[in-house]
């Protein structure tokens, strides 16, 4: 695919992929808000409809008062039913459509990192798909065998943090580090949908087909369907946090390049799950039905704390050998060993050439950007570029208008 064709899906699909993310995310917070904040009926009149919880709310200069029925609404439901599957659903399908035009299309740029394991880039792009579909078939397989048991939740949160931490350690030892830690956040949203797709919805259509049948029906046979989706949606609300910091932390080069990136990854998707945890049951703790939960954010933000303290620099004692002055003479040798043989004649990734003198300075900013402050360039650095090269390439950004 050409180049420039291949920008504008990457940029319509990740367009795509985060505007019906953000209808599904949004959802999916917002029902969770609706469970923590319904509260049993006084009023007689609901009380004769069925209903089992109720609140009032105020938007957009109108009352809203939702009601949740365990059971068929008395005289039926008399407008149409709303199903939220398709956010869900869309979610996932652009995600992949993304994650194939970007890193399975370039698998060799994107996926292999010859320095981490020197494979071929089929075997990585299948690879890569086959942790999105193994984690699912292991998550599933934990949620229904352990999942009802006694503490079955507790053994399933165990069982998930040691299978989750190893997938991580995985693929930081067989992909790129960019592509790691989408991997795995690709991996537990793969699952996400999956949940919505294989358990959630079905399990609400055959309650719904019974209760709306008209016919006489089990409550207690039903109940399965109805305790198997709020498990697996509750599921969905802890992963949520975890999915969007791998996401987003693929940008930052200094994450996915540190030595110990999977433990990086690891504590960044700990700290989401406490933090959801304490907006979950801040909830609960309004209406006097839980402790209050400023444990658990505090846990968060202290994990975010130590990866900040653990992963800072050590201070790079200044080069004697580094010039004080750095002009285009310098780095040019740099660039065409570096960074040409994306960015010239024969190829131009993302449209940008660095081969001329006027191009590199027309695109020194996003240079330094890229190649000093978020080290992301060059790519996985395929062409291994030195400190020492990058240190130049800072030196020469500051002092440009100085040096010829």
């Amino acid at each position: 695919m050409d180049a420039y064709l291949l920008d504008w899906a990457n940029l319509l699909l990740r367009w795509l992929h985060v505007i019906v993310a953000i209808a599904w995310i949004g959802s999916s917070f917002y029902f969770v808000f609706l469970d923590s904040n319904l509260l049993a009926p006084t009023a007689d009149d609901l009380k004769a409809k069925g209903v089992d919880g109720a609140m009032w709310a105020v938007h957009g200069g109108g009352f809203y008062n939702p009601q949740k029925y365990l059971v068929a609404p008395k005289g039926g439901i008399d407008s149409k039913l709303h199903w939220f599957y398709w956010e869900s659903y869309s979610t996932w399908l652009s995600g992949f459509a993304l994650f194939a035009v970007l890193y399975l299309w370039n698998a060799s740029a994107f996926l292999v990192d010859r320095q981490v394991l020197d494979w071929s880039p089929v075997a990585a792009g299948f690879t890569a798909v086959g942790f999105l579909v193994a984690f699912w078939f292991i998550y599933d397989a934990i949620c229904r065998v352990f999942g009802f048991r006694p503490h079955g939740e507790r053994i399933v949160a165990a069982l998930l943090i040691v299978v989750v931490a190893f997938a991580s350690w995985l693929a930081c030892h067989l992909f790129a580090g960019r592509a790691a830690f989408l991997i795995v956040g690709a991996m537990l949203a793969t699952a996400m949908s999956a949940n919505v797709f294989f358990w959630i919805i079905p399990g609400q259509r055959k309650v719904v087909a019974a209760m709306t049948s008209g016919q006489p029906y089990d409550a207690g046979a039903l109940a399965i369907h109805g305790q198997r989706g709020k498990q697996r949606s509750v599921h969905n609300t802890y992963f949520t946090l975890p999915v969007l910091i791998a996401m987003l932390s693929n940008h930052y080069g200094f994450l996915t390049s540190h030595p110990r990136r999977w433990l990086v990854l690891c504590l960044l998707m700990a700290a989401g799950a406490l933090i959801r945890q304490f907006f979950v049951q801040r909830h609960g703790w309004h209406h006097g039905r839980a402790r209050h939960p400023w444990p658990f954010a505090a846990a968060g933000v202290l994990v975010l704390l130590g990866l900040i303290a653990w992963m800072k620099p050590a201070p790079v004692p200044a080069s004697a050998a580094l010039p004080a002055s750095v002009g285009y003479a310098q780095i040019a040798p740099v660039l065409a060993e570096r960074c040409v043989s994306c960015h010239g004649e024969a190829v131009q990734m993302k449209n940008l050439r660095l081969d001329s003198q006027a191009q590199v300075e027309q695109h020194a900013q996003l240079i330094y950007q890229q190649v000093v402050v978020s080290r992301i360039m060059p790519l996985s650095n395929g062409t291994h570029m030195t400190d020492a090269e990058r240190a130049l390439v800072a030196r020469w950004f500051e002092g440009r208008g100085r040096a010829p």
